[in-house]
């Protein structure tokens, strides 16, 4: 199956823009004429390869290697690399030439920095006195299709960044990346942003149209309607919880990377594989995934069982039953289906593996009396026995996180008690993460009563429903209904002014605003949230939203906005932005770090 999703179906034309990225791509290896060594930054080889498949690479007779300390092994004389803005790429790259100087190899270098030049870094090769050998350009990948509704800026620390070291870089790179889709598909009349670096990236928008704008004269109806940017820090809670959607659950425990998840080959079934790997994609090119990904894991096993019973009855009356040729062909079309079933009938009975242990069961427990806030002794030492049994360091710190946001920190006797615990049990070099946790107010001493109590009942966060046939955003987990979506669905229903007094209870500002020439339209009214005059463009199309997560976003976040765009009387289709797919595990590892 294919590794790179097919768009076809995509409410945007997410084609273009991968096919344009391929396109600037092969210009730049076709103009370096000759056998040439392309060097790619790990952290880029997979957003790459959801762009060009390897194997279109190696036709036009180029070798690849992935950049590391180590010189590059080849015969070729032309090295290309491709690297992201990084201090520790140009000491690589630096070091390779030096090395290459001390052995007499006579080589070209090109370097392109993807998605743009850096001046701190091109410093760096002037002092190792390596820039005048490079021919230097850039890469303008912005961003990657992951899937039809699913665009990712590929910023793995956006969030850490932002929040700890005070960078804000991130936030240019995903001003540029929308104002680059308003050059394809129109300038997006409305605007809202909920939090500090959302609001932010709304603001550097503004002025890039300002500088570079977008004509509307050219347009007609712009294709995007709405865009709505929402912060990781207005809900930290979400991802700490335990997602249990069926694609939430294979990131969890198997870690979803570019649309793909490696395992043992023996999982999927294969004979005779000692701990041989596969990669399965994962992407809505896969009909049965396509169906499955986003309902609670529950169901899903029901489903499959479903599928796989009334294949046997089917396989039962052929061979038993004389069938017309009709008959038969519908059942031949049905074993096409066959390896797909295989594939996720193994794949689900690897999750549950890990869905039926005691430990998880507890640990969603304890996520929702959490959740709830109403046991705080009870939260408070089941924290403190998973620290003195050693529980895994990001499982411990995953719950403390949803504690302390839950209640704005904890009182500075217990929070002193628990850190120290920490530092005890894990090692006292952990403490630059504990640090980092601080500042980013991710667990901390509490200067302030939570409101948490407040923004639960007023979105009405904990709804009960039937994960079986859901009624509402909670059944992705299982009873909890993630903030951020609320926020969201409100953003599109009626605009953020019906609810100014519950933003006010969340971290950050919020802004609203209408852009272009669409002030004067009736049908672009903001009160009126996306009014219905305007739910079909005008080819008869659902208009549509496109919902920004600035610090990432987890596939049950995507689940519940795919539900909300499903559900009748919802006239939108929405395409999800996001700095990378996070899970609680991914997002609290982005702040560890290691003393020494």
């Amino acid at each position: 199956m294919a590794q790179i999703p097919n768009l076809d179906n995509a409410p945007l034309n997410l084609k273009s823009i991968r096919e344009q990225s391929q396109r600037d791509l092969v210009n730049i290896l076709k103009n370096i004429r000759g056998k040439k060594c392309l060097v790619i930054d790990p952290k880029l080889s997979g957003s790459l390869s959801l762009i060009v498949p390897t194997s279109t690479l190696k036709e036009y007779g180029i070798e690849l290697r992935l950049l590391s300390a180590e010189p590059v092994q080849t015969d070729c004389a032309k090295v290309v690399y491709f690297v992201g803005p990084q201090f520790i790429s140009m000491r690589f790259i630096s070091s390779h030439v030096h090395d290459d100087a001390s052995k007499g190899l006579q080589r070209e270098y090109f370097l392109y920095f993807v998605p743009r030049r850096s001046v701190a870094c091109e410093k760096i090769l002037e002092e190792e006195k390596v820039h005048n050998l490079m021919t230097i350009g850039e890469y303008p990948l912005y961003m990657v299709p992951l899937d039809e509704d699913v665009l990712s800026f590929e910023l793995d620390l956006a969030h850490k960044e932002w929040q700890v070291d005070g960078d804000a870089s991130s936030q240019w790179h995903i001003a540029k990346a929308i104002h680059k889709l308003e050059f394809t598909f129109g300038l997006i009349p409305n605007v809202r942003a909920k939090g500090k670096a959302s609001v932010r990236v709304a603001e550097i928008l503004n002025r890039m149209q300002t500088e570079e704008p977008v004509s509307l004269s050219d347009m007609n109806i712009p294709e995007i309607n709405t865009l709505v940017l929402i912060d990781r820090e207005v809900d930290m809670v979400t991802p700490m919880c335990s997602q249990l959607t069926y694609e939430g659950l294979v990131d969890e425990f198997l870690r979803i990377n570019n649309g793909s998840v490696e395992l043992d080959a023996s999982i999927m079934g294969a004979q005779q594989q000692d701990g041989k790997k596969m990669k399965v994609p994962l992407n809505s090119s896969d009909k049965l995934f396509k169906e499955i990904r986003d309902l609670n894991f529950e169901v899903v096993v029901q489903v499959l069982r479903q599928k796989a019973t009334s294949m046997k009855q089917d396989y039962t009356e052929v061979t038993t039953m004389s069938q017309t040729v009709s008959e038969l062909k519908d059942f031949v079309k049905k074993l096409n289906s066959l390896p797909e079933m295989t594939r996720h009938i193994n794949l689900a009975q690897h999750l549950s593996t890990f869905t039926s242990k005691p430990s998880f069961l507890g640990q969603l427990d304890m996520e929702h009396t959490i959740i709830e806030a109403q046991s705080y002794d009870i939260c408070f030492e089941y924290i403190e026995e998973m620290i003195h049994k050693q529980e895994p360091l990001n499982k411990v710190l995953r719950l403390l996180i949803l504690f302390s946001v839950t209640n704005s920190g904890l009182p500075k006797k217990q929070f002193d008690y628990l850190r120290r615990e920490l530092l005890h049990s894990y090692g006292f070099e952990h403490m630059a993460t504990l640090n980092n946790l601080e500042k980013a107010g991710l667990f901390k001493k509490q200067e302030t009563k939570s409101n948490w109590q407040l923004v639960k009942r007023a979105l009405q966060l904990v709804e009960d429903t039937d994960t079986a046939n859901p009624n509402d955003i909670s059944y992705v987990f299982s009873g909890y209904a993630p903030l951020s979506i609320r926020l969201v669905q409100n953003a599109i229903r009626s605009g953020w002014r019906p609810m100014e007094e519950i933003l006010k209870l969340l971290p950050g500002p919020h802004y609203e605003t209408k852009r272009g020439g669409f002030s004067s339209s009736p049908s672009f009214d903001m009160s009126q949230g996306l009014s219905s005059s305007i739910d079909k463009v005008g080819d008869g199309r659902r208009s549509l939203v496109l919902v920004v997560f600035v610090g990432g976003v987890t596939f049950a976040e995507i689940s519940a906005l795919r539900f909300l765009s499903a559900q009748e009387g919802m006239a939108y289709d929405v395409i999800v932005g996001t700095t990378k797919i996070i899970s609680g595990n991914s997002l609290a590892e982005t702040f560890s770090e290691n003393l020494g």
